[in-house]
């Protein structure tokens, strides 16, 4: 609970003092970008939550790269690494790669909302007592969150993503654990 807070209540400053510093400067709708590509990454929180004993909270790391075809509408592809989580008898590593659409409501000229829908494409090591393995998976991942434009080229992202998973152990009895990571981060975005 109390990284939770300590994210929420640093989410909420940083998003006031780029809200204030956007106001500050007064930007135009025409000085924002509204399309081409951008880059960035994100810094969170991640929660695993499963059937299973790999119930753990984690860091997570993300880089992005997208294309803005207009201020609504956005393609993205990341890497995220989601660390390691687990139990002393039982850890597993998951890294993977997303691709998403992205859409966008300026609320004005410094605040926008997003939605973005997407595929994640993973990889996770398992590693239990003697047991170790390399999985791949596939799943859908849902997220949204808050953007604050700091200047026309640099935004300030708040983003919550659910990845819808499984773990599978096939050589122990064709066992599937449904697991989902959520991840909430920080993030900036350099539109260019």
């Amino acid at each position: 609970m109390k990284h939770k807070t300590k994210i929420l209540s640093s989410l909420t400053a940083i998003a006031l003092a780029a809200s204030f510093n956007s106001f500050a400067q007064s930007n135009s709708s025409e000085d924002i970008n509204d399309s081409g590509f951008y880059l960035g990454g994100n810094y969170g929180y991640l929660r695993v939550e499963g059937d299973d004993d790999f119930d753990d909270d984690k860091e997570a790391f993300e880089g992005i790269a997208g294309y803005r075809f207009n201020q609504y509408f956005a393609l993205e592809g990341s890497y995220i690494d989601f660390g390691d989580y687990g139990t002393d008898l039982a850890r597993a590593d998951v890294d993977g790669y997303t691709a998403a659409i992205k859409g966008s409501l300026p609320v004005n000229d410094v605040f926008s909302l997003f939605l973005k829908v997407g595929q994640l494409w993973s990889e996770t090591d398992y590693q239990a007592l003697e047991y170790s393995r390399k999985v791949d998976d596939e799943s859908v991942f849902v997220g949204g969150g808050v953007a604050f434009n700091i200047t026309s080229n640099l935004a300030v992202n708040a983003t919550y993503s659910v990845y819808d998973t499984s773990l599978e152990f096939d050589d122990l009895d064709d066992e599937n654990f449904d697991t989902d990571f959520k991840q909430a981060s920080l993030g900036l975005e350099y539109r260019f």
